[in-house]
C-alpha cells in the first residue's frame, strides 16, 4: 500500500546566532530547542549553527556535548543536515537542515566572496512520502556586503539552474542580509517567489528580533502556494537569539 501524500509542509527559517542572545548576553542553545520544537515545522533551515567550539565548551556548563544541529533536533527531527562554512582554531560553524523526511543527499557548497567572510549553501533533497518527486531545500547565509551577496545570489542561481528540475518543488529559505532589498528581483529568473511577498506584499521585518527593522530573512518557494506565513516575535522569541523565525505553511501544486 502505497503511501498517502502529505497534503502540505510547514517550514521554518532562523538564523540562531550560535545559541546566543542579542549582543551574546546569554547561552540561549536550551530555549531554542524548546522554542523550535512548540512551532513544530517539518523542515527547518538554520544558519550560525556551532558543528564545534571548544571556548563555549569550556565557559558554559551547560553546553550540549554535541554539534546543534544534532541537539537541536533531537527527539524532533530524524533527519538533518549541516553544511561547515566558517572554521577557526576553537570551531567551526555554518548552516543546517532539520527534516521530519528522509534526506536522501545534500552537498554543502563554498559561495564565499572572499576571505574575510565564509559562506556556504546546504543543499539537500528530501523524499515527502506520497510526492512524485523530492522537494529540494536550500539553505543559504549570504555577506554582509552587497558586492559579495550578488555574486552569492549569482551562485545560488547556478546551482538551482543546474540541479534541480523546474518540475521540482523547492524551497530557498535563509538571512539574505538583504535590507537593500535587491535579492527577489536577482532571483527572478528562477521562478520563485518569496513566502511573505506573496501573501503581504514585501519581505517580513526580521532583524533585530526585539524590534524588527530591517528584512533580512526570507522564504523563496516554487511548486507552491503559500497557505500560511508568520513572524513569531514573542518576548521569548526576542530573547533566543537576535533574529526573528519565520515560517510558512506550503501546499504543492
Amino acid at each position: 500500500m502505497s503511501a498517502k501524500p502529505i497534503p502540505a509542509i510547514h517550514v521554518a527559517t532562523y538564523n540562531i546566532h550560535k545559541g546566543f542572545s542579542h549582543f551574546n548576553r546569554r547561552m540561549t542553545v536550551h530555549e531554542l530547542r524548546e522554542q523550535l520544537r512548540l512551532i513544530s515545522a517539518d523542515v527547518v533551515f538554520l544558519q550560525e549553527v556551532v558543528g564545534f567550539n571548544s571556548h563555549h565548551a569550556l565557559r558554559h556548563k551547560e553546553w550540549p556535548d554535541r554539534p546543534q544541529h544534532e541537539f537541536l533536533a533531537s527527539q524532533m527531527w530524524t533527519e538533518h543536515a549541516y553544511g561547515k562554512n566558517a572554521v577557526y582554531d576553537e570551531g567551526h560553524h555554518g548552516n543546517a537542515i532539520l527534516s521530519r523526511y528522509p534526506i536522501i543527499r545534500f552537498d554543502n557548497i563554498d559561495i564565499s566572496a572572499g576571505a574575510h567572510e565564509r559562506r556556504g549553501l546546504l543543499h539537500a533533497e528530501i523524499s515527502v512520502p506520497g510526492w512524485p518527486e523530492n522537494m529540494h531545500c536550500v539553505c543559504v547565509h549570504l555577506g554582509l556586503f552587497a558586492r559579495g551577496r550578488r555574486k552569492q545570489v549569482q551562485a545560488v542561481c547556478q546551482r538551482i539552474e543546474s540541479l534541480v528540475p523546474r518540475s521540482a518543488p523547492l524551497v530557498l529559505a535563509g538571512d539574505f542580509n538583504d535590507w537593500r532589498g535587491e535579492a527577489s528581483e536577482s532571483l527572478g529568473d528562477l521562478g520563485v517567489k518569496e513566502a511573505f511577498e506573496l501573501t503581504r506584499g514585501r519581505p517580513a521585518r526580521s532583524f533585530p528580533a526585539r524590534l524588527l527593522l530591517l528584512r533580512l530573512d526570507r522564504i523563496y518557494i516554487r511548486g507552491f502556494d503559500v497557505r500560511q506565513a508568520n513572524v513569531h516575535r514573542s518576548t521569548r522569541w526576542g530573547h533566543a537569539s537576535d533574529h526573528a523565525v519565520l515560517t510558512a505553511s506550503l501546499v504543492p501544486v
